[in-house]
């Protein structure tokens, strides 16, 4: 399909046929043959024009994503995809056990701090509801590790309390973050960049993060659990899955945060000033199909 579709960018120009035109063919030809054959579902074919128009300079994000309604939605839809992709990989719960093992176990403060620090992190790319879904069964087994009910409380409320605080961070954390970005860029006419929000919600995250567990920790507990035998342990190797789903992630977090910045950005370098933070987002969507879990 990909092939098809280079070949006929290159070719129809020749023929007389316009450059956009010519493009727009190579799309259509590789879609549709996707469509036919389905190496990958369909549904995730028909994810492959909203990325790849703006990518070869055809249509802006924002004229491809009217065909289904507005482009913050489709930002929102390749995030949802991809943090559904996060889940079934199970990378999620090896980057929460790995905070809560950096932070240390050795006093339900600390549990409760890593607690909160992973979900806050995790809520910054995937959505509220599905952060607390995706955590609850890592927390609920490390409550065995507690002494008493007030640490329990404080670890079940800072679940809570974190992942609405950690929404706060990235425009994809939580839909109000999407539809303050939308009603800004029309009423004043300029849109906020991935890493502007970023630069300003990471740090009033991080601050609230930590006063909400100051709050949260100040009358719970001392000591530890005696069903040591019971902890939840992080210390099996990373599967292939895992390793494919985080790279696809990181990257896809990367060109978001450098599409703009610095120097204009890769967008800027590239000349692909029509490709959106919706288009990366669905780009790595019809990755995630395409890439097998090994």
């Amino acid at each position: 399909g990909p092939l098809c579709a280079v070949i006929a960018a290159v070719i129809l120009p020749n023929l007389g046929l316009p450059e956009p035109a010519a493009l727009t063919a190579g799309i259509t030809i590789w879609v549709g043959l996707w469509w036919v054959f389905e190496p990958i579902p369909i549904p995730a074919t028909s994810l492959i024009p909203f990325a790849a128009f703006p990518m070869a300079g055809v249509l802006t994000n924002k004229e491809v994503a009217q065909a289904y309604g507005h482009w913050l939605i489709m930002l929102l839809l390749g995030g949802f995809i991809l943090s559904t992709a996060m889940e079934k990989s199970g990378v999620h719960r090896r980057i929460a056990l790995s905070m809560i093992d950096l932070v240390g176990r050795n006093s339900p403060k600390r549990m409760i701090l890593g607690v909160m620090l992973a979900t806050g992190f995790l809520s910054g790319w995937i959505s509220n509801t599905a952060t607390v879904l995706m955590m609850l069964p890592v927390v609920l087994a490390l409550c065995v590790e507690l002494p008493g009910p007030k640490s329990v409380c404080a670890m079940l409320l800072g679940l809570a309390y974190s992942a609405s605080i950690g929404g706060i961070a990235t425009p994809i954390g939580t839909p109000p973050n999407v539809v303050l970005m939308g009603v800004y860029e029309e009423t004043a006419g300029a849109s906020i960049g991935f890493l502007d929000w970023m630069l300003l919600g990471y740090p009033t995250s991080f601050v609230l993060l930590m006063l909400a567990w100051l709050y949260l920790t100040r009358n719970v507990e001392k000591g530890g659990s005696e069903t040591s035998g019971e902890r939840v342990q992080s210390r099996a190797p990373m599967s292939t899955h895992e390793r494919r789903v985080l790279v696809v992630f990181a990257l896809t977090a990367l060109a978001w945060i450098t599409r703009k910045q610095p120097m204009g950005g890769w967008s800027e370098q590239l000349g692909a000033e029509m490709v959106g933070d919706d288009t990366i987002a669905l780009a790595a969507a019809a990755l995630v199909f395409v890439v097998p879990s090994g």
